[in-house]
């Protein structure tokens, strides 16, 4: 099964208007790792001395997880990641004739000579290489086949496959992951952006598809629209593949609520795995079956994502949720009351655009 290598203290913090402190920086690699992230990204050394100076903090913290940093593939960036002592290292060519264009002139002679000497150098001194490919969902398959085969031959040890500005869908996805895993040259890691809201989606297809890792970032935080969502890659692949994870949901809320402060980003209340009301069941259809089965519209519990479950008194909530709540504060309701004051309870939240508390509810009953 997959790994997640998560990379929001890399890619995430590129996200406009966010800036990560080393205090931040820290939690947030230890909170991943305590999370389930089985690789981390976390930085870009050639940035400057205080970038190297957090990445060697980072370091420090000895998770026993591989920490990589990102690096175009040349010689000093390089350099400037050996300098932090990073045993592993993705080193970013683009693949697409756009960038390829733009950042070479068209020349492929040039890149692959260059991203030569800088792979041999990174394997002499011992390091993992993965050979990011920029734009690679915008690039010609039968280059990509070349790039990997080359990259193979020089002794890369991974291919990250690049949707930089997420063009891809799901569809598109699993043929190209498809074939370029059928090659058996390398192992294809997912790099997905949300531009069109299918980041998280077109990351787990890729593994369907035979990718043996994914990019991820909390709370999907990145470039534009963002990146595959972490919380949202690891519970897919925990429930919906039963990869083996010893999930913590403290942990997990307290790694969501550090990012969204650091980055200053709110989460949207219906956001997947962490919004505060995606446990919470109006509709008296819903309400009913959940007495009766706790998983009869849940695909995983409020606990798992520390989370909890709320039936909220609304517009189209049914008796059940009156009875549930009337109980709960200790009356024993009549259905013939019940069926009074829904109708009521109905035309007052829709009037004042907002639910009932079981205060109110108990006030409508009792005077009904």
């Amino acid at each position: 099964m997959a790994l997640i290598n998560d990379t929001t203290l890399r890619d995430g913090e590129q996200a406009p208007y966010v800036a990560f402190n080393t205090k931040e920086k820290l939690l947030i690699a230890k909170l991943l790792y305590e999370c389930g992230a089985d690789e981390l990204e976390v930085g870009i050394p050639i940035m400057g001395e205080k970038e190297r100076e957090d990445l060697k903090e980072i370091l420090a913290l000895d998770l026993p997880i591989p920490i990589m940093s990102w690096n175009r593939a040349v010689m000093s960036d390089l350099e400037a990641s050996l300098e932090c002592g990073v045993k592993a290292v993705d080193l970013s060519i683009p693949v697409s004739q756009i960038l390829l264009d733009v950042k070479f002139g068209g020349n492929k002679e040039k890149l692959f000579k260059n991203l030569e000497s800088v792979v041999q150098v990174a394997k002499k001194e011992g390091l993992f290489v993965c050979v990011g490919g920029e734009d690679a969902s915008r690039a010609e398959l039968p280059f990509l086949r070349e790039v990997l085969k080359f990259a193979r031959s020089i002794g890369a040890d991974r291919f990250r496959y690049c949707d930089t500005v997420g063009t891809l869908s799901p569809h598109k996805t699993y043929e190209n992951i498809s074939y370029l895993t059928s090659l058996q040259l390398l192992d294809i890691e997912m790099h997905t952006h949300n531009d069109f809201g299918m980041a998280t989606a077109n990351a787990i297809v890729g593994v369907e598809a035979g990718a043996k890792s994914v990019n991820t970032t909390v709370i999907g935080l990145g470039e534009r629209a963002g990146n595959a969502s972490f919380e949202q890659v690891l519970m897919s692949l925990v429930y919906q593949f039963q990869k083996e994870k010893n999930l913590d949901s403290k942990k997990l809320r307290e790694l969501v609520s550090t990012v969204s402060l650091a980055a200053k980003k709110t989460i949207d209340t219906n956001q997947p795995i962490i919004g505060e009301h995606i446990f919470a069941h109006e509709s008296g259809i819903h309400v009913n079956g959940m007495m009766k089965s706790k998983n009869a519209y849940e695909a995983f519990t409020p606990e798992s994502v520390g989370a909890l479950r709320d039936f909220p008194i609304g517009k189209h909530s049914g008796s059940s949720t009156l009875f549930f709540h009337l109980q709960q504060i200790g009356i024993t309701p009549s259905k013939e009351k019940i069926e009074k004051i829904l109708p009521i309870v109905r035309e007052i939240v829709t009037c004042r655009k907002q639910v009932l508390n079981a205060n109110e509810l108990k006030e409508l009953y009792l005077c009904s």
